[in-house]
């Protein structure tokens, strides 16, 4: 009999389980189409965005980049806007160049593809998925949060010196999130608006020039973007 009562409970205890396994699937299969009903619908506003920005690097590996990008997607809800998008940074290193006309001064042909030179100055290109946060109302000015997420890499086969280093066209992760101020262009139409704001921005990888060792090109700076 003690065994039974065993038993008993322990299939009491699966059912109890299962049941609460299948209300919680069922509340999910709930939710699922109020999720999914903006994109469903087309009710997602398309939205873009042009932007300026200016970062001046920090620390020992630094360089400054004049940006210009634009995103493209679409704004999920009052305060939420996800798309993607493209950019042309201009990089200025802050060290000369007179050191080190190629790779032939390591005396390492073997190491380096000598055919490359180095310059001070170069073009990078971000391609990132754009996540826009805003908090406050939409008709007056707020504030808002963004955070571009991706990869950039340098055009061209000549190499970028920064302090005793390289940068190279080999893709680096591109990391630059925003904070600042939204002001609707007009009160009746608040889709359009412009954007000041305060960013960092983050490019590391695993190469820099010989040494296998991660590294960060850390800067901050200021954009202006305009919204429709």
């Amino acid at each position: 009999m003690r065994h039974f009562y065993r038993l008993a409970l322990a299939v009491m205890l699966l059912s109890a389980g299962a049941t609460a396994a299948q209300a919680q699937y069922y509340e999910i299969a709930n939710q699922l189409p109020s999720l999914l009903q903006p994109a469903l619908s087309g009710s997602m506003r398309y939205k873009g965005f042009v932007e300026a920005g200016y970062v001046k690097g920090i620390g020992n590996y630094n360089a400054d980049f004049l940006g210009f990008s634009t995103s493209q997607g679409f704004q999920y809800s009052s305060w939420f806007f996800m798309g993607v998008g493209i950019g042309a940074d201009v990089l200025f290193s802050h060290t000369s160049d007179s050191w080190g006309q190629g790779w032939d001064d390591w005396n390492s042909p073997g190491d380096f593809d000598t055919s490359h030179s180095s310059t001070a100055t170069g073009v990078m290109i971000p391609l990132f998925t754009d996540f826009r946060f805003n908090i406050g109302g939409q008709k007056g000015a707020s504030f808002f949060i963004d955070l571009k997420v991706g990869c950039s890499f340098l055009i061209g086969k000549d190499y970028i010196r920064i302090n005793d280093g390289y940068l190279t066209n080999q893709e680096y992760f591109y990391l630059r999130p925003s904070l600042g101020v939204r002001i609707p262009t007009n009160s009746q139409n608040p889709k359009q608006a412009f954007n000041i704001g305060v960013q960092y921005q983050l490019l590391t990888s695993d190469y820099w020039y010989r040494y296998n060792s991660d590294i960060t090109l850390n800067a901050l700076g200021v954009n202006l973007s305009y919204e429709w």
